[in-house]
């Protein structure tokens, strides 16, 4: 039985279909979920007849990419909707379906997000003579802009990204690059400003091996090594954990964790075991969390200084795990222990289920974005993706990029401010407009009567924000000079 028989298909549409009842079913009545089942067979049923005589590039029946994105969907906890618009994702593109079929047979939740996935086409803007990059940017725009209607056109894109990545072998090496290239600068920064963890760590380590192929290729060698040494250690070290935590009652779930490729990675694999390896564990509570730190601390002496505590105060990318190094026997080993909820967040991000999302924050940064210099300004998005945050007088909470500057905060709050502030407090002490901040900053601005806006403040502004609002205010001046 090949990979791409039948019988795999029916495997597949099955597990999504379990997984939807897994993640769904407990909150609709029978009735209902037995319509939102059905709706998902009749997409599958309609992509596999629409894309019967196609293959894809590496010879599989096309059926096959539109069945991972919709099982990748439905395993993040996207819903129906998302499942189906996964499965019909192509046929626009790719078949005589129309826009106007897929909203009449599913709705017109459904046909938005096939349409924030479908390519811009020449005919479409009214141009014959646009280039391949034009239709690229129109593209990216038309995605973003329907993302900033709903967040799930992104979702989507990352799942339909991350499968092509990992079947990209029929296209040329030239192209291959290109296509890890953009990831990186475009999709990688996004997942991230989601709390997408492990989406962002799939795009960038899917794209360094296409971009770096013999160094990925020397790294997965020198994993499996590792791996396959570790494998009796592990085996004894997991067995003496859960023992201990049988006795103290304490119910905890044990991940081997290998490191994906990655430039850091690459430099630090010599180290063997210690830089490779991670024992992910996950607890019920916050509270046992720290039970288990104490209890690993006890079996095995902590490294000092290796500890950090993510699990109050999320790390740079909203990642939650009590993170400690122990030395065990011989070796090393690093572990990370979290919640099982937690879990989810650092793994789906925006689409785990309770994950506090400020979706007004990221619709400001989106728009802004759109309206930089280029079709997308990635070095904004780059900074965007890493965040502080820093407090008002009266203990507002502000979220901005690392890096951010007095200046930024000022626009951050309202566009006049920025224009005419002067100089400002951090934390009670008198600093000039282009002051970095710090998290946990608590900051005033000074103004001046009318804007003094120079064109060195381009240089401290970060923000799409502040930048665009300098860039148009200097514009103006010069117009009216």
């Amino acid at each position: 039985m090949g990979p791409f028989d039948e019988n795999t298909e029916k495997r597949m549409i099955n597990d999504i279909m379990v997984l939807l009842v897994t993640h769904y079913g407990g909150g609709l009545s029978e009735e209902r979920l037995d319509k939102e089942l059905s709706a998902v067979q009749q997409a599958y049923d309609e992509a596999r007849s629409s894309h019967a005589d196609q293959v894809r590039k590496s010879g599989e029946p096309y059926i096959f990419h539109p069945l991972r994105v919709a099982h990748l969907a439905a395993r993040h906890w996207m819903d129906f909707s998302s499942v189906i618009a996964a499965l019909l994702h192509d046929v626009v593109e790719d078949t005589p379906v129309t826009l106007k079929d897929v909203r009449k047979n599913y709705g017109e939740e459904v046909a938005l997000l096939v349409d924030g996935l479908t390519k811009v086409t020449s005919s479409e803007l009214k141009h014959q003579d646009l280039n391949r990059q034009d239709l690229k940017e129109a593209t990216y725009k038309k995605t973003v802009l329907a993302a900033i209607e709903d967040i799930r056109v992104l979702c989507l894109k990352f799942w339909d990204r991350i499968d092509n990545l990992r079947t990209i072998n029929a296209l040329s090496e030239e192209k291959q690059k290109l296509i890890a290239e953009e990831t990186r600068t475009i999709y990688v920064p996004l997942a991230q400003h989601l709390g997408m963890g492990y989406v962002a760590t799939e795009l960038d380590s899917l794209s360094l091996q296409l971009i770096y192929p013999r160094r990925a290729e020397r790294y997965n060698e020198r994993v499996e090594v590792v791996r396959d040494q570790s494998k009796n250690y592990l085996r004894k070290v997991r067995a003496n954990i859960i023992n201990v935590c049988e006795h103290q009652r304490l119910d905890v779930s044990l991940k081997d964790r290998w490191r994906p490729f990655s430039i850091v990675g690459a430099r630090e694999m010599n180290r063997g075991f210690v830089a490779l390896y991670t024992l992910e564990v996950q607890v019920d509570r916050t509270r046992d969390a720290y039970i288990f730190l104490g209890l690993l601390h006890s079996m095995f002496p902590s490294i000092p200084g290796k500890l950090r505590d993510h699990l109050n105060v999320s790390s740079q990318f909203g990642y939650q795990a009590l993170k400690t190094t122990v030395q065990v026997g011989k070796q090393r080993m690093r572990v990370e222990i979290t919640t099982r909820k937690l879990a989810r967040f650092n793994d789906s991000g925006v689409l785990a289920p309770g994950f506090e999302f400020k979706l007004d924050n990221f619709r400001v940064l989106m728009k802004s974005l759109m309206d930089g210099e280029s079709a997308f300004d990635t070095a904004s998005l780059k900074l965007a993706s890493a965040t502080i945050q820093v407090y008002t007088p009266n203990g507002d909470i502000r979220i901005l990029p690392e890096g951010s500057s007095l200046l930024d905060f000022a626009f951050d709050i309202h566009e006049s401010l920025g224009l005419t502030a002067r100089r400002g407090q951090i934390n009670g002490r008198t600093r000039l407009l282009k002051t970095r901040l710090l998290d946990g900053d608590q900051v005033s601005v000074e103004t001046a009567e009318t804007p003094e806006v120079l064109p060195k403040w381009l240089e401290w502004a970060v923000t799409p924000k502040a930048r665009n609002t300098i860039r148009r205010y200097l514009r103006n001046k010069v117009r009216t000079a």
